[in-house]
């Protein structure tokens, strides 16, 4: 009896193992897949991606001022990372809406677009990448081939034998490759900044229904222009054949004329 015990208590040890070795797989499975989900628009390790995203929300068209200030405001402040407003554009009246680009950490995407798009519907969703990695290794080897000739030259720099006139071309030569060597830094900066940030357009429109209601609007008021273009048009029109019909009149008076005086005259 008591062996059967120690039997029943080693198997339920063995299961309970079993079943805590299952649940931190799937843990981790778990952990891994949230990872790679928030890192999705972040380029991978030895790539050289540049993200861009562009979303278009619907929003009551009351509350897109209001909504475009709040997520410019949330930039400002680098509520979720690193942040710049690029563009902001903003329109009022009876057809309202806004667009907003920033550039923006990686991680702070998901969170720029939920805020934005709280209270209305993502009507679009697009994500493109360009691949800098032949911009960055032409860059790379340009500034190489600058860094060697600059370096080539400065040993001449220092030549006791040195001619004026060579003197001055050298340090003219000098002058130019330290330039284009900035020019290659500021170049390599500006791709850094491109991958390790993302490019993020937020385009805001109003429903359907008020969509719908502005352009019968928009219809309304510009038939009283199309109207008054209409009448002007009428009206340039009648002044041009006035002359031409006074002169059409007298010619048919006289051909009229003509033909009473022959009816009068009789035959000869």
């Amino acid at each position: 009896m008591r062996a059967r015990q120690w039997i029943l208590a080693a198997a339920l040890v063995f299961l309970a193992a079993c079943s805590a070795d299952r649940s931190t797989t799937a843990s981790a499975s778990s952990a891994e897949a949230d990872s790679a989900s928030g890192q999705a628009t972040s380029a991978p390790e030895g790539t050289f991606l540049a993200y861009e995203h562009s979303v278009s929300i619907t929003l009551a068209g009351r509350d897109i001022p209001a909504r475009v200030n709040a997520v410019q405001a949330s930039c400002f402040a680098q509520k979720f990372g690193d942040c710049a407003v690029l563009n902001v554009q903003q329109q009022g009246g009876e057809s309202p809406g806004g667009t907003l680009t920033m550039r923006i950490a990686p991680k702070g995407v998901e969170p720029m677009i939920a805020q934005a798009g709280t209270g209305g519907d993502i009507s679009s969703r697009n994500l493109k990448a360009e691949d800098l990695a032949q911009s960055v290794r032409d860059n790379a080897l340009q500034r190489s081939r600058l860094e060697k000739e600059h370096a080539r030259l400065m040993q001449f720099e220092d030549r006791p034998d040195l001619a004026v006139a060579d003197m001055l071309t050298l340090s003219k030569q000098l002058a130019e490759i330290e330039a284009a060597l900035d020019g290659t830094q500021r170049e390599a900066a500006q791709q850094r900044h491109r991958i390790d940030t993302n490019l993020l357009t937020i385009e805001f429109q109003p429903t359907g229904t008020e969509s719908g209601r502005s352009d019968i609007g928009q219809a309304f008021s510009d038939s009283g222009q199309i109207l008054a273009t209409s009448t002007a048009w009428l009206i340039r029109t009648i002044a041009f054949l006035i002359p031409l019909l006074i002169v059409l009149g007298a010619v048919f008076a006289a051909w009229r004329w003509r033909s009473r005086m022959r009816k009068s005259r009789g035959p000869l």
